[in-house]
C-alpha cells in the first residue's frame, strides 16, 4: 500500500467546502505520519482555478478532472473522475469530507479501486506504519479502530473532527481525463432551504432543542438565536421527541437515529439527554445546556450549564450574541 494521500476536494457553485480544508489538514498530517506526500483531486466543470486554494492547504500535486460532463453531480461519473485521480497520483489513501456527497462517493471509489472504506471517522493514526482509522460505535460507548486489508483505502471524515490549517504546497496541477460513455445518473437540480442555510453536520454552531420549548410554535427563538451568529454559522437541530411529535423535520433530528453532528459549539435547549441523543452530539467540542430541571443528565456531558426557563434563557442569549457581533 502507497504511503501517498489523496484528498478529494468538495465544491459547489465554485467554492470549496470548510470540511475538505478540515481534510487537507488531516491528509497533510497523515502523509506526513506516513512519510509519504499528499495531493488534491477536483472534479467539475469551471474548477481549475480551485486548485490554488488545495495547495493553499497543503497539496503538493492537485489532480483536476474538469468537463462539461460533470458540471451537474454524478456519483458514478465523479466516482470514476476520483478513481483515475488515486491511480495517478499512486496514492494508497483517499480521504473525504463526511458529507452527503462524501458518503456517495467513498464507498464507490473505493468498489473502483478494489479497496476498503471506513466512513465517519474521527481520528487518523499510523500503527506500525500502517494507517488506522477510529470512530465512534454503540452510542459513541466506544472507540471502533480500524486498518485496510486491501492496496487502497477510502476513509471519510466527520466535519468539525479535524481542525483545518494552511500550510502553502507547490500545487502543480495535472489534468486527469474526465470519464467517456453515458453517466448512470445525474444530479438535475439541487433546493437549498435558504440562501444562509448551512447543513447541520457542517454548522460550528448547532442549536437544538427538546420538548423543553413546549409547541413548534415557540421554534422562532431558536430561529433568532441561530440568526445571531451570523450567516453560514449555526444550524437548528432536534430531539427525536420533537421530531415524532411532527415539530421539526426529521433532517434536524440529532441522535442514533438521527445525525451525529461534532460542531464546535453545541447548545442544548430544553433536552433532557437521552442516551440516544447524546450519541449524537457528545463529540462537540464546547457542550451548553440550557434546563430548568438541575437534575436532567445533559448536564452530565454538558461542559457549560445553565438552570432556568428557556423562554428567559434564550432572548437574553439572543441578545448577547448580536452585541459581541456588532
Amino acid at each position: 500500500m502507497s504511503n501517498d494521500v489523496l484528498v478529494f476536494v468538495e465544491q459547489q457553485d465554485g467554492q470549496i467546502k470548510k470540511a475538505s480544508f478540515e481534510a487537507l489538514a488531516a491528509g497533510r498530517e497523515t502523509a506526513g505520519n506516513l512519510s509519504g506526500a499528499v495531493s488534491a483531486a477536483i472534479v467539475g466543470a469551471g474548477i481549475r482555478n480551485l486548485a490554488t486554494q488545495a495547495a493553499q492547504h497543503g497539496a503538493t500535486k492537485v489532480f483536476v478532472a474538469e468537463s462539461d460532463v460533470l458540471a451537474a453531480h454524478s456519483g458514478d461519473g465523479c466516482a470514476r473522475a476520483i478513481a483515475a485521480c488515486a491511480e495517478q497520483s499512486g496514492a494508497g489513501t483517499v480521504l473525504f469530507a463526511h458529507t452527503a456527497m462524501g458518503k456517495d462517493l467513498a464507498p464507490r471509489v473505493a468498489q473502483l479501486l478494489d479497496g476498503a472504506c471506513t466512513t465517519d471517522a474521527t481520528q487518523l493514526s499510523v500503527v506500525d506504519g500502517v494507517l488506522q482509522a477510529s470512530k465512534p460505535v454503540f452510542a459513541g460507548k466506544a472507540i471502533k479502530q480500524l486498518r485496510p486489508n486491501a492496496a487502497h483505502y477510502c476513509v471519510t471524515l466527520r466535519p468539525n473532527a479535524f481542525a483545518a490549517s494552511e500550510a502553502p504546497a507547490a500545487g502543480e496541477v495535472v489534468n486527469v481525463a474526465a470519464p467517456d460513455g453515458d453517466l448512470l445518473a445525474i444530479v438535475k437540480e439541487i433546493s437549498a432551504a435558504s440562501v444562509n442555510h448551512v447543513p447541520l453536520q457542517e454548522a460550528s454552531v448547532v442549536v437544538s432543542a427538546g420538548r423543553g420549548l413546549k409547541g413548534p410554535e415557540h421554534w422562532t427563538l431558536l430561529e433568532q438565536l441561530v440568526e445571531a451568529f451570523g450567516p453560514g454559522v449555526a444550524a437548528m437541530g432536534a430531539s427525536r421527541a420533537v421530531v415524532d411529535a411532527g415539530w421539526r423535520p426529521h433532517s434536524e433530528q440529532v441522535g442514533q437515529t438521527g445525525k451525529v453532528v461534532a460542531p464546535m459549539l453545541y447548545i442544548a435547549v430544553g433536552i433532557s439527554g437521552a442516551i440516544q441523543h447524546l450519541a449524537g452530539m457528545v463529540t462537540s467540542k464546547f457542550i451548553v445546556a440550557i434546563n430548568k430541571d438541575p437534575q436532567a443528565p445533559i448536564f452530565k456531558v454538558a461542559n457549560y450549564g445553565i438552570v432556568g426557563d428557556a423562554f428567559e434563557v434564550l432572548p437574553a442569549l439572543t441578545e448577547a450574541i448580536r452585541t459581541t457581533r456588532q
